[in-house]
């Protein structure tokens, strides 16, 4: 399933919880042997991976109180992230089929649960 938004500008997407969105990485089209890949080939693999261009808040968890009824609600209760190990720039590897497909400005990203995240490689140098 994709989805097509029409919103024009990428900084004012605003990532939920533990997801990333990701910009996929163009598959490789031809084999070690010189075979080229039909792109349904590609699109079948179980693993993919792309670079990071938003990544979440974190892990919601429950604010720590010394009050007795912890179910009461309070005015002004801060909400506090566990933080992801992912951050933006970062080449992720992740599972395919968690990925959810959306389409902007005629361009393909990813949806990805942080749980589906294999690995992460970060190239410190990239940004200096």
């Amino acid at each position: 399933m994709t989805l097509d938004i029409a919103e024009k500008r990428i900084d004012k997407f605003i990532m939920v919880g533990d997801k990333l969105l990701i910009k996929p990485k163009n598959p490789q089209s031809q084999t070690k042997s010189g075979l080229y890949l039909p792109p349904s080939v590609q699109e079948g693999e179980k693993i993919q991976s792309g670079y990071v261009v938003k990544a979440g808040p974190g892990f919601p968890i429950p604010a720590v109180t010394e009050e007795e009824e912890v179910w009461k609600k309070r005015e002004h209760e801060q909400v506090h992230y566990l933080p992801l190990q992912a951050k933006e720039g970062d080449l992720a590897i992740f599972l395919q089929n968690a990925a959810y497909e959306i389409s902007f400005d005629d361009e393909k990203y990813l949806i990805v649960p942080h749980s589906a995240v294999i690995m992460l490689i970060r190239d410190e140098e990239l940004f200096e």
